[in-house]
């Protein structure tokens, strides 16, 4: 994995004791502070071979396996650093954690990290990894068919794009001639673009070099192309027109590059406009519609090593200002190789989600509002103990390809092409009955409809002969739920579902739109008033009482002959005496509402029940609940005249 395209930069000090050791260390040590960290390693690891021990020397030795992805090795220097038991940065211990998880020593992997988490604080890395995050990966496992894409070289190869009807990516392979030379990172040679024709099932023909126009003697690599095939976004170092660019620490770093195809040659080859001097740009992926242009950078405002950004394009091909996508995706670990599916949805590599080891490949749903649904790592065999990173779908066909250092390949990286047998999608079941508020009566035939957060509509289906409706609905997400049948008045609830796979229970109880009540009936069953409130003690009409007297004097209103004769009653706790002036006073108040609201007095009769007329067994002395309690303070508007 190449240290370039992850963005990382560390600059150590080191110091030893001994003429000889400290000539060959500052060797060692200015090869590894302008990354040439293979050749560090061989000086380093010849010294540590003869006894020596040092704390900066082990954290460089770690380093350097760990930043060019050798786990087992990063792991083994690692160990013999913490052995000295020295006070260390928390940022050693995720690189252990990380390294150990890689061999598959997760027990000491946890420990270690359980240890970052007390020294980090509230790094996101250590909160986002649960103690069942490996049963969460295992339930996402197995759902891709993983081989060989037939392209790879013994070299690097990774990183792949579809232009038209061929697919796009990086090498390393190419050993040129006397004068192609090596980085000094990696010991692997520069990469250029290759292509080779699609055939079916996603398998790629002969390779050959994609462009002399976009090729030079550095680093290209990653491109994106727009559906037409006449622009291309690629990560180069800082180079163009025969000018190298450098830092302010004198580093060539990497920029993301634009191409027009214009008489059937790349040309206009410019830097986009974001680019810096002082930080990188990398791996340009673009939207469905390509409006927006992804990508990774450790500019200034990144969370960790690298971030993911987006940056929109505009109507004149210029672009706006870059936006961080934020901590649901990006943490203080690397994130990077970002891929837009047409589906809306992001995937990227990252070593700071919880994974196998390395990079693992995870996915997040771009919401309509562009905020992120919940990242998941997509299991293996697309993921695996070593890096894994640069994954490309067609979302008709669920074929594509990703790139993998993982054992039993032909080179540095290689190029896997996949099918996915499985759709990686956490679902809920949306479920629930509709009845009949008054009654509780199952509702048959009601329509139900499924809104999202910003009620776009989704799904529609009919509660069946039992009154149950379901809907297939996504974890973690909010929606909005629409109950409508004749004779009733419509209803929407508001529903988050939990962001695990399983069921969420949404009964929805409708009302009757219209009320057939003869003399006897209580007329407050129709708009479900249960009882008239007053505040503790009293019988002043509150404002919550006045919405649903407003309810009844319409009634009455609308039907002039109606007569009421209105019912207060209480609870038995307190006094007989007190309940039954308290409930008789409460019956005047309402009347005395009514009246001042219009209604003729003549029409209306009153009183108050006190604890006389209790709906169960809560007299005096029984012991019940609040609920039980509550059934028996009540109002009731008795029909006595129609």
């Amino acid at each position: 994995m190449k240290n370039y395209i992850l963005l990382i930069t560390i600059l150590c000090s080191f110091s030893f004791n001994g003429h000889a050791q400290k000539a060959k260390l500052a060797a060692a040590d200015k090869k590894y502070d302008n990354y040439a960290y293979i050749d560090a390693i061989k000086t380093y690891e010849r010294v540590a071979q003869k006894g020596y021990k040092s704390v900066d020397m082990f954290q460089k030795l770690g380093n350097a396996y760990y930043f060019n992805s050798d786990y087992q090795n990063a792991a083994k220097w690692y160990a013999e650093l913490f052995a000295m038991n020295t006070e260390l940065a928390p940022e050693y211990y995720y690189r252990y954690s990380h390294s150990l998880k890689s061999i598959g020593d997760f027990k000491k992997s946890d420990e270690m990290l359980a240890l970052f988490n007390q020294k980090s604080g509230n790094d996101s890395r250590g909160k986002l990894i649960k103690s069942d995050y490996l049963a969460e990966i295992k339930a996402n496992s197995g759902r891709y068919d993983v081989e060989d894409a037939g392209i790879n070289s013994k070299y690097s190869d990774y990183g792949s794009a579809i232009y038209l009807d061929k697919v796009v990516f990086t090498s390393s392979r190419d050993t040129g001639s006397l004068a192609q030379r090596k980085h000094k990172w990696t010991n692997q040679y520069f990469t250029n673009l290759y292509s080779a024709d699609l055939g079916d099932g996603m398998t790629p023909g002969a390779v050959k070099k994609f462009d002399k126009a976009i090729n030079t003697k550095f680093h290209e690599s990653t491109p994106a192309f727009t559906k037409d095939g006449k622009t291309m976004f690629f990560t180069r170092n800082n180079y163009i027109d025969g000018e190298k660019g450098k830092s302010e620490s004198k580093v060539t770093l990497v920029k993301i590059y634009q191409a027009s195809l214009e008489n059937g040659k790349w040309d206009n080859v410019k830097e986009v406009s974001f680019n810096s001097n002082n930080y990188s740009t990398a791996h340009p992926a673009l939207s469905s519609d390509e409006k927006t242009l992804y990508f990774a950078s450790d500019m200034p405002g990144t969370f960790g090593q690298s971030d993911l950004y987006k940056v929109k394009i505009n109507e004149d091909g210029s672009f706006g200002s870059p936006e961080n996508l934020g901590n649901t995706i990006n943490t203080e670990g690397r994130e990077t190789f970002p891929s837009i599916t047409d589906e809306n949805e992001i995937y990227f590599a990252s070593d700071g989600h919880p994974g196998l080891g390395g990079l693992d490949i995870f996915v997040s749903k771009i919401n309509s509002d562009g905020t992120f649904g919940k990242v998941q790592n997509i299991g293996e065999k697309a993921n695996s103990n070593k890096d894994d990173f640069a994954y490309l779908i067609d979302t008709k066909t669920r074929r594509g390809f990703f790139t993998s250092n993982r054992d039993g390949g032909q080179g540095y990286d290689d190029i896997y092409k996949f099918l996915e047998t499985k759709r990686l999608l956490c679902e809920q079941e949306l479920y629930g009955e509709i009845t009949d508020l008054e009654t509780s009566v199952i509702l048959p035939g009601a329509k139900v409809s499924l809104f999202d957060s910003r009620f776009n509509l989704v799904s529609v289906t009919n509660s069946d002969e039992k009154g149950n409706y379901s809907f297939k609905v996504e974890c973690g997400k909010t929606y909005n739920v629409r109950a409508e049948k004749i004779e009733y008045t419509t209803k929407e609830q508001k529903v988050t579902v939990d962001d695990k796979r399983g069921k969420t229970h949404l009964p929805i109880a409708l009302e009757k739109s219209t009320c057939k009540v003869a003399i006897g009936d209580d007329l407050g069953k129709c708009f479900g008033i249960k009882m008239i409130y007053f505040d503790l003690d009293k019988y002043d009409i509150r404002r919550e009482a006045a919405f649903d007297l407003e309810k009844i004097l319409d009634v009455l209103s609308q039907n002039p002959t109606m007569k009421l004769d209105i019912r207060s009653h209480t609870d038995s706790r307190q006094t007989f005496k007190y309940n039954e002036i308290l409930s008789e006073k409460r019956a005047n108040a309402t009347i005395k509402w009514l009246v001042k609201n219009g209604v003729d007095p003549s029409r209306l009769t009153g009183r108050g029940y006190g604890e006389t007329q209790l709906v169960n067994q809560c007299a005096d002395g029984v012991k019940c609940s609040e609920e039980e309690h509550q059934l028996n303070r009540r109002s009731e508007f008795i029909i006595i005249g129609l």
